[in-house]
């Protein structure tokens, strides 16, 4: 592939270390700018993996006319802001999750990039790994028939720090828009909408949810039980139910190597699936052929789907508020 897409990240941090990494290992994209707060951060960055610039500030990178597509690695809180900024200056955006704080943003974000055709997606990266395509084919095969119930947690134990981005309020803190996003999006690809969601949350001193408890119940009379935390390590495991078997997606499992399919009839099947790098480089490639295709949307990530995902966020939020009041 000559044609390569040039890639900028504003914020550097762990996520940012690790998606660079995997630019490194596509033939679809290069490392083109980084931005940092810190230009001492960036230039760093830009040496580490061999970026062309670095810049001390985010609007720099936007204004950067080789590069072609914002990565946006910023705390929740900033999502949206630099987000729209970037596409107000022609700039096609991937944004990690979540897009928004509040659908009204993901609305917004979305309008502004249909309007100005330029691809936008929410950076939900487990959609590309591998092993979730082949969960995901399997449960539209209907493998294990009618899904009856899921089980899906996510639950790590950080040190309480009431000023960083996970317990910080002003940052979008909590366990359920860190963690519990991902359990609730694999309800949303297994289920779709659910009609019914009763939802309990403990909080920490900090005023955020620090471990939250979701129950889903769907048209069809499925149902799914959801748990993130920040107080308890959890197994981070999925498990799927039908009328015909089962399947376990393993630890962990937001971006699994091994999925296990269970029969009634009493037949098991592994299935290891190795994903490349880090994991991310699958999401940079989808996204990047995209961008050279002349796509505004991912069709296994489009707009409408990261909407749907922000509203019942907005939903299970509402409920758990009502703890805290």
């Amino acid at each position: 592939m000559t044609k390569k897409v040039n890639w900028g990240i504003i914020g550097l941090g762990k996520i940012a270390h690790k998606f660079a990494q995997d630019i490194l290992l596509s033939e679809a994209a290069h490392l083109q700018a980084v931005a940092s707060r810190s230009v001492e951060k960036a230039k760093k960055f830009k040496i580490d993996f061999h970026a062309e610039s670095a810049y001390g500030s985010y609007l720099e990178l936007i204004k950067d006319e080789a590069v072609d597509i914002v990565y946006i690695a910023l705390p929740h809180s900033q999502h949206f802001e630099f987000s729209m900024l970037a596409l107000q200056h022609d700039k096609s955006v991937l944004c990690e999750k979540p897009m928004g704080l509040n659908p009204q943003e993901v609305e917004k974000l979305q309008e502004e990039a249909k309007k100005r055709k330029l691809f936008l997606m929410e950076g939900i990266w487990t959609r590309f790994i591998p092993a979730s395509q082949k969960l995901f084919t399997l449960l539209d095969e209907k493998t294990i028939g009618e899904i009856i119930s899921l089980k899906a947690d996510f639950g790590f134990k950080p040190n309480y720090n009431p000023s960083s981005r996970l317990f910080d309020p002003a940052l979008g803190g909590g366990s359920l828009l860190d963690v519990g996003f991902y359990p609730l999006y694999l309800s949303l690809m297994a289920l779709g909408e659910p009609q019914g969601i009763k939802a309990f949350a403990r909080f920490s001193d900090s005023g955020v949810d620090s471990h939250c408890q979701m129950l889903l119940q769907f048209a069809t009379g499925a149902l799914a039980q959801l748990e993130s935390s920040f107080e308890v390590q959890t197994p981070t495991e999925a498990h799927i139910y039908g009328t015909k078997g089962s399947i376990k997606v393993h630890s962990r499992f937001h971006h699994p190597e091994k999925i296990t399919l269970r029969l009634n009839e009493g037949a098991t099947k592994d299935f290891e699936i190795k994903y490349r790098g880090n994991g991310y480089v699958h999401e940079i490639e989808a996204v990047s052929l995209n961008l050279l295709e002349g796509k505004i949307e991912n069709e296994l990530l489009p707009h409408h789907h990261s909407l749907k995902l922000s509203q019942l966020l907005a939903r299970v939020k509402k409920e758990i508020d009502r703890d805290s009041n």
